[in-house]
């Protein structure tokens, strides 16, 4: 299980506005590009978007669901990638004075990750989530300021 904290310098509800937008998924979460909505309310329980992949030179096809959403504390996800299987993406979102903090908890379920999780997974997903949640508190930046989030 890999577990990492991020403070975000603005309320929860900023933080909301852009997890609450799917086409910018692929803007702060490490690997993805090009972000839609498939189906559904995003982020409503059973919503879902689809996204492209990038593992080095390939492209691959990904849908992340949501499979719990206890607004304004939790969003849970369910990530398919393909042959590398599902996982289980947790965010504890929690008012921190004026600022929000994030905990990011994220571990195989299925498929190949699940068969091969280890503690050196645990530790590249460590790496990826320091980048992902840092470029998630850009977009929140960026968001605010009415930009673009740099990535």
């Amino acid at each position: 299980m890999a577990i990492r904290h991020q403070l975000i310098h603005h309320p929860p509800s900023a933080l909301w506005a852009v997890l609450e937008q799917p086409e910018q998924y692929g803007k702060w979460v490490v690997g993805t590009h090009d972000s839609r909505l498939l189906e559904g309310r995003w982020p409503e329980v059973g919503s879902s978007i689809e996204y492209t992949l990038r593992l080095g030179p390939k492209d691959f096809q990904g849908r992340t669901t949501v499979r719990r959403l206890v607004r304004p504390e939790v969003l849970e996800l369910e990530v398919y990638s393909g042959f590398l299987g599902t996982a289980r993406i947790a965010f504890d979102i929690r008012p921190w004075g004026d600022k929000t903090l994030v905990l990011l908890d994220e571990h195989p379920l299925q498929g190949i990750g699940g068969t091969l999780h280890n503690v050196a997974l645990d530790a590249v997903l460590q790496i990826r989530h320091r980048t992902m949640l840092k470029r998630l508190a850009e977009a929140v930046d960026a968001d605010v300021e009415g930009g673009q989030p740099a990535g």
